[in-house]
């Protein structure tokens, strides 16, 4: 194993050819239909573990409890997004990207180890241009009231704006329109683009299901396994506020940067104690070490989350939700680890709203890695109690009864987040031959 200054995303990054890309901002006005939640005390990491037990709480529904009404949001956004098409030449297709919690548009595109990973390259290599979104509320997207405004409902709005103005030309910096728009969804990107095709279901032309079932059961594994924490406090520097020039000046000063290791093995060693290099790695890397340490040489406009905004404790909690060990580079998930994004408070308490059918007439595509946690409680083979289905993904066919086309594939061998996993091409290729096989292979 590696040495953690050896690992860095941005030294194993590389050139990829036979691609055009470019990121900006996309303006869109949203008016959405959604909860007024009481505002629950969520300042310290105390407050977060408070919440995220209230929210477990077998029978009983804190969504609910912490319901006071409806409102109407409206409001002007901006979504952050990375457009890219061939080097020939833009088809007339293309894959809108909707990353899941936890990760922002770069789930789809993952610079680790010469881009070998990467979604996006697999979509332009089979003709497709891609447009990956930072959801609303993450990343570079437009942040917001982490329980009043950044809700499901307002992310599907804005996705479903984002659709159509690529349908009408509607973003300046692509310079025709798109015929078809394919959504491509990961978790809980995936909940938002089911959501869009029963809300808007002329507004897509396929729709892609990744790490997915319609099993809900699950949730509470996950809010549990992540061991949340505030963002801010996580992460200080990187998710926190871009004032914390006395966090920095520490930084420097005890030398807390990507090569902490063999300092650190000098420290515990003139302390008296007897580690390899080897051990020290594996304390930074797999304890809350690692996110103190990181940003500290990569932040440049630290994304300022306020409090409400929650993020996973550390690289366990990760491998948890989202990694099947022994079938994941630990350096990639390293670098996940160091550019991990939160999830809202509100997007837990709507994350279960999302309707449970759609009249979408397309093609449906449902790939979930065999031991996902989230959405097949670790086994995606397993048959569903009370249901007629043989397997929780097969089950995800009745949420889509008009369908021109569904198949539910079980990728082997990995975990819910499928693009970290050593056989994630794979994966890739499925889906690409599904939307080929079914009227929708780019032209």
């Amino acid at each position: 194993m590696a040495p953690i200054n050896a690992i860095s995303p941005l030294l194993l990054a590389g050139f990829v050819a036979a691609r055009q890309c470019s990121n900006f901002l996309i303006p869109v006005d949203i008016s959405s239909r959604q909860g007024q939640f009481q505002q629950v005390p969520v300042e310290s990491n105390l407050d977060v573990g408070a919440f995220a037990t209230r929210f477990n709480e077998y029978q009983k529904n804190y969504t609910a409890t912490l319901l006071q009404g409806y409102q109407n949001l409206q409001g002007s956004y901006k979504i952050s997004a990375q457009y890219c098409h061939p080097d020939n030449g833009s088809s007339s297709t293309i894959q809108l990207l909707t990353h899941g919690i936890g990760f922002d548009k770069t789930y789809w595109d993952l610079d680790y180890n010469n881009y070998n990973y990467s979604y996006v390259n697999n979509a332009l290599e089979n003709g497709y241009s891609t447009l990956a979104i930072d959801r609303l509320g993450i990343g570079n997207s437009s942040h917001g009231d982490p329980f009043n405004e950044i809700q499901a409902q307002a992310e599907v709005e804005a996705l479903n704006a984002v659709t159509t103005k690529l349908r009408n030309g509607g973003i300046s910096q692509i310079d025709h329109s798109y015929k078809k728009v394919i959504h491509v969804g990961h978790s809980f990107g995936s909940v938002q683009s089911l959501w869009l095709s029963a809300l808007y279901p002329n507004n897509t032309d396929g729709v892609i299901l990744t790490g997915f079932s319609a099993a809900t059961q699950f949730l509470s594994y996950v809010v549990a396994g992540w061991n949340l924490h505030s963002a801010r406090l996580n992460q200080p520097l990187r998710l926190g506020n871009a004032s914390s020039e006395g966090l920095r000046g520490l930084a420097a000063q005890y030398g807390v940067t990507q090569d902490v290791v063999p300092r650190l093995q000098r420290f515990l060693e003139d302390a008296g104690a007897d580690l390899t290099s080897q051990e020290v790695w594996n304390i930074v890397a797999s304890t809350e070490v690692l996110d103190l340490i990181a940003g500290y040489n990569k932040t440049v406009a630290p994304l300022n989350y306020p409090s409400g905004y929650f993020a996973s404790s550390d690289l366990t909690s990760l491998q948890y939700a989202f990694l099947f060990p022994g079938n994941y580079d630990i350096g990639l998930a390293v670098a996940s680890e160091q550019t991990k994004q939160p999830v809202t408070a509100g997007e837990l308490l709507t994350i279960g709203s999302a309707p449970k059918t759609s009249p979408f007439k397309g093609p449906v595509f449902v790939i979930t890695g065999e031991h996902d946690v989230p959405f097949c409680g670790g086994n995606c083979y397993a048959s569903v109690p009370n249901v007629t289905a043989p397997s929780f993904l097969t089950g995800v066919k009745a949420a889509f009864p008009s369908a021109s086309a569904f198949e539910a594939y079980v990728q082997p061998g990995a975990g819910h987040g499928l693009n970290f996993h050593y056989n994630a091409t794979a994966g890739y290729q499925a889906i690409q031959d599904f939307l080929a096989g079914n009227g929708l292979a780019a032209r």
